[in-house]
């Protein structure tokens, strides 16, 4: 990106990470930025965890708008709010950050981001779950799939603790839910993952550099819907795996664009064009290679 247009007056949001330079977000909000003919500007921060408080207060002082969180200081930043939403406060971690009249007010936007996205193939409501991981990503599609009404959750991962930590959550929140959890290569696992529709890669399994599949190929059946929330590459062994054997996939691109309009409503409170943004994310992917994260 050069400075032109940049001015006085520009406002100015962007992301904090470490590492961070490989983040396409810069590219996705600036072009729609300029595409709206807004006075915005996206940067790109690396800050360093042991600096996370400082940066935070920085921005603050420096008057900017809000930012985008991504690892690893997602969960660290809610110490340096003033208020969280009710998503962010379920899911124990914040992605977008507002600074508005001297306070600072975190939001979790990946959880709608990828409900926003699977619901254009199908409605999640009374589905049955089989969610495999259980960190960051995992909390928000599993928040995001109980605020949608699905009425099952099968928690599969390689640390059962991590598993029933967020089961627990989810119980307190959504107490009529049906949470169970197991390993990935159980036989319980396997038995339960034939009694779901849906199965959510929350993983990096399957990424560039994170090669295989979180899963056996065996497990999977033409009834079941496979959304990965990994997007490079665009179809992951999983998805590979499940398009021969006939099911229905989507990668996790629309995920990140649409939690990513919703930050951008956030910051402007103007709707931007999700079509373009993806088609911004798509270019940049193509021309870059193969990055992580948001």
């Amino acid at each position: 990106m050069t400075t032109d247009g940049v001015r006085a007056s520009t406002q100015m949001v962007g992301i904090l990470g470490w590492p961070v330079r490989h983040s396409l977000s810069p590219v996705m909000h600036n072009a729609e930025f300029r595409r709206l003919g807004l006075d915005y500007v996206y940067l790109a921060w690396e800050v360093a965890p042991e600096f996370l408080e400082q940066a935070a207060k920085g921005l603050r002082a420096l008057g900017a708008v809000g930012y985008n969180v991504t690892i690893p200081h997602k969960q660290a930043i809610v110490t340096c709010l003033d208020e969280l939403s009710a998503e962010a406060k379920m899911i124990g971690a914040v992605n977008v950050v507002c600074l508005k009249d001297g306070r600072a007010i975190g939001y979790n936007t990946d959880a709608a981001g990828w409900r926003d996205d699977i619901e254009q193939d199908i409605p999640l409501a009374g589905r049955s779950l089989f969610l495999i991981g259980a960190g960051g990503a995992a909390r928000a599609v599993a928040v995001g799939a109980c605020l949608a009404g699905v009425r099952r959750i099968v928690i599969c991962n390689r640390r059962y603790e991590t598993a029933e930590a967020l089961a627990e959550v989810l119980r307190h929140h959504f107490p009529e839910l049906q949470v169970e959890c197991g390993g990935p290569t159980s036989d319980e696992c396997h038995q339960r993952i034939c009694e779901c529709d849906v199965i959510v890669n929350a993983t990096p399994v399957g990424m560039a550099g994170h090669g295989g599949s979180p899963i056996p190929a065996e497990w999977l059946a033409p009834t079941h819907y496979v959304y990965d929330t990994v997007y490079t590459p665009a179809e992951t062994p999983l998805l590979r795996a499940a398009r021969e054997r006939g099911c229905k996939t989507r990668n996790g691109i629309g995920m990140l664009v649409r939690q990513g309009a919703r930050a951008f409503r956030l910051w402007t409170g103007v709707d931007p064009d999700i079509t373009e943004m993806e088609k911004t994310l798509v270019r940049a992917l193509t021309s870059s290679g193969s990055p992580e994260g948001t």
